[in-house]
């Protein structure tokens, strides 16, 4: 693949499957960084391979905030080791996060069985067929 090769903002969009509006607001939290020529975005290959990593971290759940660190750790010292001990933390992190919500849920759903089988015992205690 060429190393000048751009990208559109529409090329981007379909591969994505995005809005120009998500990719705009990339840009404007500094996320991503396109040429600029006149009032045309014009997309690197290092642009292309970061959207879809912030895609990805999207879809795990990284909050803006989130993403803009690890992006920002990788570009300052340590570099890219300390991307990656960043990203391992904010992983464990999340996944620490979901198995709570899990857990909040499995409980959730015993207490409405619970619930379930005492109105269902009362309800034959009073004669009345479900």
């Amino acid at each position: 693949m060429p190393v000048n090769k751009y990208y559109s903002i529409t090329e981007l969009t379909r591969e994505f499957g995005v809005s120009t509006r998500t990719l705009r607001f990339y840009e404007d939290e500094g996320l991503i960084h396109p040429e600029r020529r006149g009032r045309t975005r014009l997309f690197r290959q290092a642009d292309r391979r970061l959207i879809g990593e912030i895609l990805r971290g999207r879809r795990i759940g990284f909050t803006i905030a989130e993403i803009r660190e690890i992006i920002q750790v990788y570009k300052e010292p340590p570099g890219e080791l300390g991307q990656l001990k960043l990203l391992m933390k904010r992983v464990d992190e999340k996944r620490d996060d979901l198995r709570q919500k899990r857990k909040d849920i499995d409980d959730t759903l015993a207490e409405l069985d619970s619930i379930e089988e005492t109105c269902l015992g009362r309800l034959a205690e009073i004669g009345v067929n479900t």
